[in-house]
């Protein structure tokens, strides 16, 4: 369970999100009632015996080998914020996640130390129809499936 979320809900708060934000984010973000930072935790392994605690040898696993950590941390962290979309969008909230932000100024203000590493950004509320943009045209299956 490596992600954290930070909710960011004051005019303070947000402002110190907007160095970081691409320019068509900025006005997105402002307007929102919140945003979400999702960021994962590096040393999620920490909590590994009260998450996990029917392998105990799953701390010294991930403590013992950066590369594996790094990797789970990211690919847990990345899915945990997709279920936090699905559960927003199921209790009835719009959300606009964002990868148009600058991930390191994020992290320099708001994770200093470096443990919690920003992964991206979503805007929680109830958004305005008439601002959405129409659908964008999708892969075919074989052109983005193979079968084997």
């Amino acid at each position: 369970q490596p992600a954290r979320y930070v909710f960011v809900t004051t005019p303070a708060a947000k402002a110190r999100l907007m160095p970081a934000m691409s320019p068509g984010n900025v006005d997105k973000t402002n307007s929102a009632p919140v945003s979400v930072i999702v960021a994962t935790d590096k040393q999620f392994f920490e909590h590994m015996p009260t998450v996990f605690p029917n392998n105990p040898n799953a701390k010294a696993l991930f403590e013992g080998n950066a590369a594996l950590a790094s990797a789970t941390a990211t690919r847990n962290g990345t899915l945990s914020g997709a279920y936090f979309m699905i559960a927003a969008r199921a209790v009835g909230l719009d959300c606009g996640p964002m990868s148009g932000v600058d991930l390191a100024k994020v992290n320099a203000e708001v994770f200093p130390d470096g443990r919690l590493q920003a992964n991206f950004i979503i805007n929680l509320g109830y958004g305005d129809n008439s601002k959405l943009f129409d659908r964008n045209p999708r892969l075919s299956f074989a052109q983005a499936c193979s079968v084997l």
